[in-house]
């Protein structure tokens, strides 16, 4: 079983920064994809950004520029540096994991932590 437990949410002020972690636990296979999508009330999840296991990236048009995923693969962490915070990124934040194994597709999620943009 896979276990993903993400960390750093908070409250922030608007302009601020704000750095979410995610640990994987479990059977991972090594050829996966790690991603960071949101919830705010009211709306549906949203990919936010993700990253290939060979360091491929993409984002979602809104944080293009303010926020950086990245990825260590050694210790089956994944992380997203949000600058330039605004009151719209507001949401609960879940980390996700999906890989192909024997053809078959495995996706996992996390908790989710809430961040709050504020003032």
């Amino acid at each position: 079983q896979v276990q993903l437990v993400e960390s750093g949410g908070g409250l922030v002020q608007p302009g601020g920064s704000l750095r979410l972690s995610c640990a994987a636990s479990g059977s991972i296979f090594s050829v996966n994809n790690m991603n960071w999508y949101r919830q705010a009330p009211g709306k549906e999840r949203e990919l936010v950004a993700g990253i290939r296991s060979g360091g491929v990236t993409n984002y979602t048009d809104s944080v293009q520029g303010r926020f950086t995923i990245s990825r260590d693969n050694a210790k089956n962490m994944v992380y997203l540096q949000m600058n330039s915070l605004k009151a719209e990124d507001t949401a609960v934040y879940y980390c996700n994991l999906n890989f192909f194994w024997h053809g078959s597709r495995y996706n996992y999620w996390g908790q989710g932590t809430q961040v709050t943009v504020s003032s």
